[in-house]
């Protein structure tokens, strides 16, 4: 294995069970080549990000899949702590939500997200998305983490 093949980490920020499987199964089926660490809420995810508590070895990840809408802290606020934080502003954050509102998206990128993608009810359009995402944000771009 190459180093522009190895295994990226990859935080999923999402709270539905059944999207988390969604999600570790269409990144399996696409072959994206990741370590997928799952938090459920805000508050978890910024522990993960900031190495803190049961989270002091976590990876620093290659890339964030952040949902909007979670309890504790919204996926708003995790995305403005991020990119407002100079240890984690380089990490791209990839909003991954159900919400097709204008509002929404304007926000998102407001705050410095930098993609926005609706998640897609049906599985085969989802794993395309899924190797869409890994291809672009894993083996296309380089990021300022390399």
């Amino acid at each position: 294995m190459t180093d522009n093949e190895r295994s990226a980490e990859v935080l999923l920020v999402e709270d539905n069970p059944a999207d988390v499987d969604l999600t570790r199964e269409s990144l399996d089926e696409a072959r994206v080549l990741c370590n997928l660490h799952v938090t459920n809420d805000g508050v978890e995810a910024m522990r993960f990000l900031r190495k803190e508590d049961e989270y002091a070895e976590a990876p620093t990840p290659d890339l964030v899949l952040l949902d909007l809408n979670l309890p504790k802290m919204d996926g708003r606020e995790v995305l403005e702590k991020c990119k407002d934080d100079e240890q984690l502003r380089r990490i791209p954050i990839v909003v991954l939500t159900s919400s097709q509102a204008e509002i929404d998206i304007q926000k998102a990128y407001d705050l410095h997200a930098n993609s926005y993608v609706v998640k897609p009810v049906d599985l085969d359009q989802f794993v395309d998305i899924m190797e869409s995402i890994g291809g672009f944000w894993l083996r296309v771009v380089r990021s300022a983490t390399d």
